[in-house]
């Protein structure tokens, strides 16, 4: 049976603003329950919102960043259904006027999946089951600003899935629109799978996967899906249009209910909130404002530098290890091996003490004064990694400790030249040794050259010296 799958993702951000969407309540994860509240986000009679102005932004930087026409006109609406969650008895949204339309998210392997829309939201309570069965509801998430990403059926495999997430969650990272934790449902996903039999046109109908929490739990839930839709057609059944829930412990899907209709909400226009209209120059002003995006930052280093398409993607999909790189870059002009430090030595520091580049001690001119000394064999790989572990803490200046220590590298031709004349008139049982062909003779004089300089020698020049004083 020859098949196609065909995937819809709808893909809910919570925004990183400081405050809620329509309060001045914290947007805070992890607080204390039911303590980032008040009348507006928990729905008392007369409580008026108003529209947070930075979520309007990331939520426009959000929608230019993917290629979407923006409406300059706009609405909210609400969005009726009654659940524990939904203190309000609605949730305001953006029904059938979305704020952006018509974008797509490029993905590393150049597939290009569309989007049907953008539209912004607010999130709803969070419902906590307790060991005694009971349900407890937190209503701190509840008016957390939130943007539903709604992608066509382009996607067609779960693989294909996960990069699209992947893919999706970098930029809204390196944008500064989400941290998209999902661990702590700042982005949670809903998956729409149904496949068609190419050769007789029949379509099973589409499940819906609600709330699924990790990017992992995606794959496996389109995989398990796939597999059960595959089974449908073999067996002649379509199955139902149905919405079902991922169980993590037991890797399946479960049926929930039937799926909503969208006249099962009964939508209507948000009259507390005013029309939004959006000028040509706030729109300009982010849109000029868009740093370069990650993949196209990654192609640049792999054409401009030369670098590895893996190195390139760790500095690209991260905006503060790309500012670091591309600064210090400035200072040390040689891109692979700035590369090189941030991504094993550097890193290594700020996994260690957990932190980011833009909370570590050390200045970027004082780690390019680091890497410049490495480079010009001032002093050692060695000694260069231990001056990085203490200028890390402190923001010294790695030349002015190198010389007070005495670490810097001797590179005086002249005097090398000597003492390899030196080891080689003191060993000449090595150099009998490396004229029959044993190798490890040569290593034990380069250290004794080592040894000479008390570890200052610079390594190249010694090997140098001894090749060809030896011949190759």
């Amino acid at each position: 049976m020859n098949t196609k799958t065909i995937i819809g993702l709808e893909i809910h951000v919570e925004l990183a603003t400081n405050t809620k969407m329509f309060c001045s309540c914290k947007n805070e994860f992890g607080a204390v329950p039911n303590t980032n509240v008040c009348p507006v986000c928990l729905g008392h009679p007369g409580a008026l919102p108003v529209m947070n102005e930075k979520a309007v932004e990331l939520a426009l930087r959000a929608g230019l960043a993917f290629n979407c026409d923006i409406a300059k006109d706009q609405k909210m609406d609400r969005k009726k259904y009654f659940y524990p969650d939904l203190t309000k008895g609605y949730q305001i949204t953006q029904f059938d006027r979305p704020y952006a339309r018509n974008g797509y998210v490029e993905l590393p392997s150049d597939k290009k999946v569309g989007l049907i829309e953008i539209h912004m939201e607010e999130d709803t309570g969070k419902s906590n089951h307790d060991e005694e069965g009971r349900t407890l509801m937190d209503y701190n998430r509840a008016g957390v600003p939130l943007i539903e990403i709604v992608t066509k059926p382009d996607i067609n495999s779960p693989e294909e899935a996960r990069e699209f997430v992947e893919t999706l969650a970098s930029t809204l990272r390196f944008l500064e629109i989400s941290d998209c934790i999902m661990a702590q449902g700042s982005m949670r996903c809903d998956v729409n799978i149904n496949m068609i039999d190419l050769d007789t046109d029949r379509r099973t109908n589409i499940s819906e996967i609600k709330n699924i929490n990790s990017i992992k739990a995606i794959e496996q839930a389109l995989a398990f899906e796939e597999k059960r839709h595959n089974n449908l057609l073999e067996n002649d059944e379509l199955g139902i249009k149905e919405t079902r829930r991922w169980d993590d412990e037991k890797l399946e899907t479960i049926h929930m209910r039937h799926k909503e209709e969208g006249n099962d909400y009964r939508f209507s226009v948000d009259g507390d909130i005013p029309k939004i209209s959006i000028s040509d120059e706030f729109i300009d002003n982010i849109d000029n404002s868009l740093p370069e995006l990650p993949a196209d930052k990654e192609k640049r280093y792999i054409n401009e530098f030369d670098m590895s398409k893996y190195d390139a993607s760790l500095l690209a999909n991260d905006r503060q290890l790309a500012n670091l790189f591309e600064e210090t870059n400035k200072l040390v002009n040689e891109p692979k091996i700035t590369a090189n430090w941030i991504l094993s030595e550097l890193s290594r520091r700020l996994n260690e003490t957990e932190q980011r580049p833009d909370t570590m001690n050390l200045s970027v001119k004082n780690f390019a004064r680091l890497i410049n000394l490495a480079k010009e064999d001032k002093v050692n790989n060695n000694v260069a990694k231990k001056l990085l572990r203490e200028i890390y803490e402190t923001d010294e200046n790695p030349e002015k400790l190198a010389e007070e220590r005495n670490l810097l590298q001797i590179s005086d031709s002249g005097f090398l030249e000597e003492v390899v004349n030196e080891v080689l008139s003191e060993n000449p049982e090595s150099i009998e040794d490396i004229k029959n062909g044993k190798d490890r003779a040569f290593g034990f004089l380069v250290g004794q050259a080592m040894k000479k300089t008390k570890g200052k020698g610079n390594p190249a020049e010694i090997n140098k010296f001894l090749k060809e004083k030896l011949g190759e």
